[in-house]
């Protein structure tokens, strides 16, 4: 992975907006599959250069082979992986674990009790989005693993490396990186009916996952572990103390540890956040509490949370915690919280911020999490990424002096 030894190099989450015309195939994906499959290398294309274009570093292919293949960021992985089925929740049993935002819910009963949140998306409620009315109802189904876990997702994966390669070509100066499901996100919030406990359980989630990671990792890309349960999942479990949750996270490294095994640290990334939900947040674990548990996770760099109102003064950590020797921090310095467009200067505040600290060759800029669904536009999609990289420069003629 290079490092920012010129100036501060630039990546972003993941997700990014797909072509009008692509989303209009994909909504009617059966029976518009031959259409799908020949617009996506070209759209492919479309978005390598769209990023360039931006001033990004480190890019992808905003995800949409995965997107193209009737996935998702979590539910994409239930065609790769076999094991698990989807059945009928018995309306009596106790749930595995409390849904996104428990802690915040007891706290803010009107607010959830309004139907104005969304677990899964960032930016301002819109019309027609979540309203008053329109609130969640309770799962009537739930993932259950009932046999044992198999990667068979590898000419899918290949679909990803494939059609982002093809974008790089030619192209000069940028590295491709590609998303994957960690084992967490993948995997904890099913229930265990086959392996004898959850610690077999999630290791077999994590053998099965490495398969997706080393396609990726052979192919000469970086693989994103994308794990926001990392941090999230505090919420799911509203009664633990910081001292019961972190016990939880030293498993969680663990699990990763195993899905990572084997697998060059100076191709791997990973990603934790607090969750995209338009919700007050104001329980999120501090990052304090879980920044040495992160560390221990075998990556060369970790990107995280770090722009929003919720997060954006927890850049301090890095005042009390050494950054461990050939590590990498990528600090998101533009959100999916707000459609407003982050100053070039704020972002280059907050990337001297943790330079100063850290080293401009151990930082890196990026966003909180994937911009693509969650910001109202595109075009503030790619305004943000512009705004990132301009903030970037200005950012590394400071830290040069």
């Amino acid at each position: 992975m290079r490092r920012s030894t010129d100036h501060i190099l630039t990546t972003h989450g993941g997700n990014l907006p797909r072509p009008a015309d692509l989303d209009a195939l994909l909504a009617k994906a059966d029976e518009n599959g031959p259409a799908i499959q020949e617009r996506l290398p070209l759209a492919v294309k479309e978005v390598v250069e769209k990023q360039i274009e931006c001033g990004v570093d480190i890019i992808n292919d905003g995800e949409y082979v995965k997107a193209a293949n009737m996935g998702s960021y979590t539910s994409y992985i239930a065609q790769r992986v076999t094991g698990w089925e989807t059945l009928p929740r018995d309306p009596d049993a106790a749930p595995k674990r409390a849904g996104p935002g428990e802690r915040d819910r007891r706290d803010f009963p009107g607010f959830y009790e309004s139907g104005l949140w969304f677990a899964g998306a960032g930016g301002p409620v819109r019309p027609g989005f979540m309203t008053p009315g329109n609130k969640p109802q309770k799962p009537t189904k739930e993932k259950v693993c009932t046999g044992p876990l198999t990667y068979i997702g590898h000419a899918e994966i290949a679909k990803d490396v494939a059609a982002l390669k093809k974008g790089l070509e030619g192209k000069s100066d940028v590295d491709g990186f590609i998303a994957a499901l960690g084992p967490l996100s993948a995997g904890a919030g099913a229930r265990n009916a086959y392996y004898r406990d959850e610690r077999d359980y999630m290791m077999a989630v994590a053998s099965a996952m490495r398969e997706e990671y080393k396609a990726i990792t052979d192919a000469g890309l970086i693989v994103q572990i994308d794990e926001p349960e990392f941090a999230t999942s505090w919420m799911f479990y509203p009664d633990w103390s910081v001292d019961q949750y972190r016990d939880y996270l030293e498993f969680a490294v663990e699990v990763i540890n195993h899905a990572v095994e084997g697998l060059p640290e100076e191709q791997i990334r990973f990603h934790m956040c607090w969750g995209s939900g338009h919700r007050p947040h104001v329980h999120d674990i501090e990052f304090k509490n879980i920044i040495d548990l992160m560390l221990k996770v075998n990556a060369q760099c970790y990107t995280y949370e770090a722009s929003n109102v919720r997060h954006a003064h927890e850049w301090r950590v890095w005042e009390e915690v050494k950054l461990p020797a050939g590590k990498i921090i990528c600090p998101g310095v533009v959100g999916h919280m707000t459609d407003l467009v982050e100053h070039p200067e704020l972002v280059a505040e907050r990337l001297v911020n943790v330079g100063k600290l850290v080293g401009m060759e151990n930082l890196q800029g990026g966003t909180d999490c994937g911009i693509g669904s969650r910001v109202g536009h595109p075009e503030v999609v790619w305004a943000k990424l512009s705004a990132m990289a301009e903030g970037a420069a200005i950012a590394s003629k400071r830290l040069k002096g």
